[in-house]
């Protein structure tokens, strides 16, 4: 959140991913069609609902809480679908490491982006908006300067400009709920919704939410 806080989708423990491969291996082994196969697949099924129930039970106390304690909630667009297609390719034009790439589609879908927006929605109606995605990476939230070499990792931002640093995914949020529109041509002026000087932070900040029984960290 461009409050620097993250929300956190549970997941399945350690354990039970542990017993989710067991079954499965049990599962393998068994003959096909009997009754062994069937109960082994059956403890793998009754495991992933408990995965979903959990992750759809987050999405409800989590979108019920951006809708009672902001007036407006944006969201950065992305293209759900596109981002976890799968990069097998074809018979005669193979993809590169697909199996990161799987799991990296299993990862993202398992933190419920698209249910949350869809719930968030339902329940503030007209209060929701998507920022499109380009640039809010990239894009310094204190002095509005767009440059890829700002952003050092995968988690660190430091602007090449003003000096600004924080945390990567922050920066993006502020950019975000700021409503960033996009655009491409850099400049030194504040576009993350004020009047910041270079050397300062920006002055933009929501109101703080209060916790309602959801993880936070």
């Amino acid at each position: 959140m461009s409050d620097g806080r993250r929300l956190n989708c549970p997941q399945l423990t350690a354990r039970e991913r542990a017993q989710i491969r067991k079954h499965q291996r049990r599962a393998a082994r068994a003959p096909k069609g009997s009754a062994r196969k069937a109960a082994e697949y059956a403890k793998v099924c009754k495991l992933k609902t408990r995965e979903a129930n959990r992750r759809k039970d987050w999405c409800e106390k989590t979108s019920g809480m951006l809708a009672r304690d902001y007036d407006l909630i944006r969201f950065e667009k992305l293209n759900i679908k596109n981002m976890t297609a799968s990069a097998r390719g074809t018979v005669d034009r193979p993809g590169n490491r697909v199996r990161q790439k799987a799991g990296l589609n299993k990862a993202i879908l398992a933190q419920g982006w698209g249910l949350l927006r869809q719930r968030t929605e339902h329940k503030a109606p007209g209060r929701v908006q998507d920022i499109p995605a380009p640039y809010t990476s990239l894009r310094c939230s204190a002095c509005g300067w767009i440059d890829k070499n700002s952003r050092k990792s995968q988690a660190e931002f430091v602007c090449t400009v003003c000096g600004f640093t924080c945390n990567a995914d922050t920066n993006a949020a502020t950019n975000v709920a700021a409503g960033q529109d996009g655009e491409s041509r850099p400049g030194p002026s504040a576009r993350a919704g004020g009047t910041t000087l270079p050397n300062q932070r920006s002055s933009v900040r929501e109101l703080q939410p209060t916790q309602v029984g959801i993880s936070l960290s």
